[in-house]
């Protein structure tokens, strides 16, 4: 008898989920979104599926010690429109961080899943603090570095 191989394709439900905690200090937000968004999709799971959520949650401490390379950190804008006419704004990386160090890390590991209802989905599972508590101790959250 021929032995067929069969995709095996994990609901959402069966996904084992787990908390992880990343230290943001003196970490590149390039490098440092990539591996978290990598987490958050579940790439580095072995049932990885690509249209199921089967990732984990990750909460990133120490937002606002967050760096770039380079001249990046000057040069870096965030824009945003209104929708009335004239009603763009533009935000450099430094008020940015000084405002809300938070939206740097979100917005970073955002652009980087999927423009769909699953990226959606996977965004709320990142939560980032800019100081060094966060109120996920009763998860038991990992320590994850890259």
């Amino acid at each position: 008898m021929k032995q067929e191989k069969l995709t095996r394709f994990v609901k959402t439900e069966d996904a084992d989920r787990k908390w992880y905690v990343v230290d943001a200090k003196d970490q590149v937000l390039g490098r440092l979104a990539a591996n978290v968004a990598s987490v958050i999709r579940g790439k580095r799971k072995p049932i990885f599926t690509p249209n199921t959520d089967t990732g984990d949650f990750v909460v990133i401490i120490n937002a606002d010690k967050v760096k770039m390379t380079g001249k990046r950190e000057i040069l870096k804008t965030y824009f945003h429109h209104s929708g009335y006419p004239g009603g763009g704004k533009t935000k450099s990386f430094a008020e940015v961080m000084k405002k809300n160090p938070e939206f740097a890390i979100q917005n970073a590991v955002k652009g980087m899943l999927p423009k769909t209802k699953l990226g959606n989905q996977l965004i709320k599972k990142l939560k980032v603090y800019a100081g060094e508590t966060h109120p996920h101790e009763a998860q038991k959250p990992e320590t994850l570095s890259f």
